[in-house]
C-alpha cells in the first residue's frame, strides 16, 4: 500500500504491514518516508486511543498542516480492542490517497 500526496510518496508498505482503524489505514513508522513528516503543535486526545501527535506533510517546498497523526503512547486497552499494537503508527487525512 502506498500514501501520496500528489507525486509525492509519504509512506509505503504491505497491506499485511498495516492496521485499519475507523477507516483509517495505520503505516507502520518505518514505513514513512524520511523527511515528509514535520511534528505538528495540533492538540487532540482520542477517548479511547489516548494523546495523538499531529504531523504537517512536506511536499515541494510546501508544508501542509495536520495531513497526518499517530499514537504514540496508548491508553490502557487500546491494543486489546484493535487486536494489536499500533503505538506510533502513522494514519492520513482524505487529502493522502491510499492505494495498491
Amino acid at each position: 500500500m502506498k500514501a501520496r500526496l500528489g507525486d509525492t510518496l509519504i509512506a509505503e508498505a504491505g497491506e499485511d504491514e498495516l492496521v485499519r482503524i475507523e477507516g483509517n489505514w495505520y503505516f507502520p513508522p518505518a514505513s514513512i518516508t524520511p523527511g515528509v513528516l514535520v511534528e505538528s503543535p495540533t492538540p487532540y486526545t482520542c477517548a479511547w486511543k489516548g494523546a495523538a501527535q499531529y504531523f504537517n506533510v512536506v511536499v515541494d517546498g510546501r508544508e501542509i498542516a495536520d495531513l497526518a497523526w499517530s499514537y504514540p503512547d496508548l491508553k490502557d486497552g487500546a491494543v486489546e480492542k484493535v487486536g494489536t499494537d499500533f503505538a506510533g503508527y502513522v494514519a492520513f487525512a482524505k487529502d493522502v490517497e491510499i492505494s495498491d
